[in-house]
């Protein structure tokens, strides 16, 4: 995705902006498709793994009905995300406007990047971050499918699981999520960082360790942007 330069030294990207000739309807959905597939290329290392285990506990591989289940756990999951989408772009459609009309703004919008990162980074080292990604990481997620194993719906009982897993998974990854909103959604070595950290912290035995890690690194690094945009302005 392009981005164009703002005064101030920033750095706005396209995805905010109806392209010429394109109409609101439009630019929100051709977001939207941007959003999902981005989502979907860094959630689902992750997912994975947790989409078998819930397999296995609906009934296994063997059960023809386990894999149209977990087809559902999955659908949940991505229509989180999928409506997270809808609910930040008018609020970065509604930011470029501002910045667009007052120029002062647009100026100062790099001296918040580096007080969003370092606070991101503070929320992972949270006990509200490890809930969620003690969810996300499985223990809570069995527990809550044999929870819900038995009832007469098991589709609905599906897509419910994969909505609340959706929404555990979204709150765990929202400091990293701010994090790729404010410094470019589009630039792929961040990415391809933030997905890799994802991974890990929720698929190694000390993912919670790891988050707390790249907590301390993007306060690090919030610290330095900030430090830097104070300097060049």
């Amino acid at each position: 995705m392009d981005v164009m330069p703002m005064s101030g030294g920033g750095m706005m990207s396209m995805a905010w902006m109806p392209l010429c000739g394109q109409s609101g309807m439009a630019a929100a959905a051709s977001f939207l498709g941007m959003w999902i597939t981005m989502m979907a290329a860094m959630m689902l290392p992750s997912l994975v793994p947790a989409l078998w285990r819930y397999r296995r506990a609906v009934g296994g591989a063997a059960e023809p009905s386990s894999s149209l289940l977990t087809v559902l756990v999955a659908c949940g999951y991505f229509l989180v995300w999928t409506l997270l989408g809808a609910a930040v772009y008018p609020l970065g459609v509604a930011v470029v406007a501002a910045a667009t009309r007052w120029p002062a703004l647009a100026g100062a919008a790099p001296l918040a990047i580096g007080p969003v990162v370092l606070i991101a980074g503070a929320a992972q080292l949270t006990g509200w971050k490890a809930r969620h990604l003690a969810f996300c990481r499985g223990s809570l997620c069995e527990e809550s499918s044999g929870r819900d194993h038995g009832v007469r719906t098991p589709a609905l009982v599906s897509l419910r699981h994969g909505l609340r897993l959706g929404l555990h998974c979204s709150q765990a990854c929202a400091a990293l999520t701010a994090v790729l909103l404010v410094t470019g959604m589009m630039d792929v070595p961040l990415m391809a960082a933030v997905t890799g950290a994802i991974t890990l912290e929720r698929l190694l035995p000390a993912g919670d360790r790891v988050a707390r890690w790249v907590g301390g690194c993007a306060i690090g690094a919030g610290a330095l942007l900030t430090l830097r945009a104070l300097a060049l302005g």
